[in-house]
């Protein structure tokens, strides 16, 4: 079964999240602080962190921003904020979801198991629907069994989420995709916060694939439709 790691300074949350997940089979570890979850993540084979945004020592944002040096396993972050603006900065700095305070058994371990499955499409098994290993548009490759993405003779470094959400596009070329369906089929969840979370892991993918991302020449918006990607010729001296 998988590890997953609650990080907040509430031992009552922790406490409370800890049976939602043990009754799933999970196994679960608990940190109190950011600096601790880094620790933690160092130390043992961690597949999933659900963390606090407020937290003493480190904050959630700080710590996730030194995580995502050198792990990519998927977060969901725990906020008692409703704001958008909050639940923004935390996917800026490297999030995958989030959940707001209160919350209740069944969103919890709805959201893991979401998580959970993308990042062990990347880990794991290929997705049935995509027979192809080499997926390729314009100077970009993507290569589904290595879980390696190319641009421009550059290899990039995708989080989860961003790989699963350039491969997606990828698959679709030309094809346009509101925010929602693309949460659907991305995210495999109901799209609750869909916009948010789309808009800005496409404007994160668009700051990694694109030579201007303020104007790019790959995922372009479709004004009152959504997203899509514009397929672009090889470069020259490719086939």
């Amino acid at each position: 079964m998988y590890n997953i790691l609650i990080c907040d300074d509430e031992a009552d949350i922790r406490s409370a999240i800890r049976i939602y997940l043990e009754a799933e089979g999970y196994t679960v570890f608990e940190a109190e602080n950011g600096r601790k979850m880094l620790e933690t993540v160092k130390e043992e084979e961690i597949h999933l962190l659900m963390m606090d945004i407020m937290m003493p020592v480190m904050d959630g944002i700080q710590a996730l921003s030194l995580l995502r040096e050198f792990s990519n396993i998927p977060v969901i972050l725990l906020t008692a904020k409703t704001q958008d603006s909050d639940k923004i900065l935390g996917l800026n700095a490297g999030a995958d979801d989030y959940i707001t305070k209160p919350f209740n058994p069944v969103e919890v371990t709805a959201r893991v198991r979401s998580q959970l499955r993308r990042y062990m499409r990347l880990g794991g098994s290929a997705v049935q629907s995509a027979p192809e290993t080499l997926l390729c548009n314009g100077g970009i490759e993507l290569d589904v069994k290595a879980k390696t993405v190319i641009v421009d003779g550059e290899p990039i470094n995708l989080t989860p989420t961003e790989f699963l959400l350039l491969r997606f596009f990828m698959e679709n070329q030309e094809q346009v995709f509101s925010p929602k369906d693309i949460y659907r089929r991305v995210w495999n969840d109901d799209p609750l916060g869909a916009e948010n979370t789309v808009t800005v892991h496409i404007r994160h993918l668009r700051e990694k694939i694109e030579i201007n991302p303020a104007s790019p020449d790959y995922l372009k918006v479709v004004w009152g439709h959504g997203y899509k990607m514009e397929s672009k010729p090889a470069p020259r001296g490719e086939k």
